[in-house]
């Protein structure tokens, strides 16, 4: 295999044809000749001598299923080092860093993934990390607290956009001597889960979340205690005083002994976002919402 390194044009045509299952479409795309693209994908397999691509049907080999997911890292990186040069060359200087706000675990193993993607792109961009609570839901971006934001589910706010970066089977949290706990491996229903003493949130807490935490109130019990981190729903749940609930992921990143998570079978599956402020143009947002959407892209299917 070559040690040259990689020809980000012969990439972007790989990832075009990809992306498309086309040679032809994915040549309009990048206004190139068929012919072209199709010579920019033979070199690249010439380079690294290894097939990355089946031609009828078109789709990925193994090797180009790898290839694909450093693809769109490096080509983002390259839009970003060319959005820096562009502003640099523009006299435009930076004022603060880059906040970036997580409610809960974020979007699981992408969020520590997307943050260190940004570190390596940008070594010299300050970063600044926060947690939000349940009612920050929207306001922390609108209220310029942090510039971009880890969040599910997606805000009900003109003011925010949001990617999707993963998509999650939900589950409930409940204390071991629970009747559901021993459902643990087979699951439960939503109708199981209507009884049960969710936490309760503040009056302020923006209404997707609060459709998101109680199944879109497919029950209508609570709990005495209120929460707004899930650490505070976890120590209700242990205490025997409440239930929360969550994505599946959430069961990785808070495996309390007392705690027992239970699948939500019949439950429609809920996704986490990276949220930022519409129409945004601070250049390290975009640069870190590229990366994290590119990671989305390699890594959202493989979590939950």
């Amino acid at each position: 295999m070559t040690s040259s390194p990689l020809d980000l044009r012969l990439l972007s045509s790989f990832l075009a044809v990809v992306e498309e299952g086309h040679f032809g479409r994915a040549a309009a795309r990048l206004f190139l000749s068929p012919p072209a693209v199709t010579a920019h994908v033979r070199r690249l397999e010439s380079d690294l001598a290894t097939p990355l691509l089946y031609r009828s049907p078109v789709a990925p080999t193994p090797a180009g299923e790898r290839l694909a997911g450093h693809a769109r890292t490096l080509l983002a990186a390259s839009a970003a080092a060319l959005d820096d040069m562009a502003e640099l060359a523009h006299g435009v200087g930076r004022t603060r860093p880059l906040r970036v706000g997580i409610m809960g675990h974020g979007s699981a193993e992408l969020t520590p993934a997307s943050i260190n993607a940004y570190r390596r792109a940008r070594p010299e961009v300050p970063l600044e990390i926060s947690q939000l609570d349940f009612t920050e839901h929207a306001s922390a971006l609108v209220e310029d607290r942090v510039d971009v934001a880890f969040v599910r589910p997606t805000p009900d706010d003109d003011r925010v956009t949001a990617d999707v970066l993963t998509t999650e089977q939900r589950i409930v949290a409940v204390p071991t001597h629970s009747a559901l706990a021993d459902a643990h491996a087979t699951g439960v229903t939503v109708a199981d889960v209507a009884d049960l003493p969710f936490v309760r949130v503040p009056g302020h807490t923006p209404r997707p979340f609060t459709d998101y935490l109680y199944f879109d109130e497919a029950g209508s019990r609570r709990g005495p205690d209120f929460a707004v981190t899930p650490q505070e729903v976890l120590t209700s749940v242990i205490m025997g005083r409440a239930a929360g609930s969550g994505l599946k992921s959430f069961a990785r990143y808070y495996a309390w002994p007392g705690a027992v998570f239970v699948p939500v079978v019949d439950a429609p599956w809920e996704s986490s976002y990276l949220a930022v402020r519409a129409n945004d143009d601070n250049p390290e947002v975009r640069i870190f919402r590229a990366l994290a959407v590119a990671l989305a892209r390699d890594l959202g299917p493989r979590i939950g």
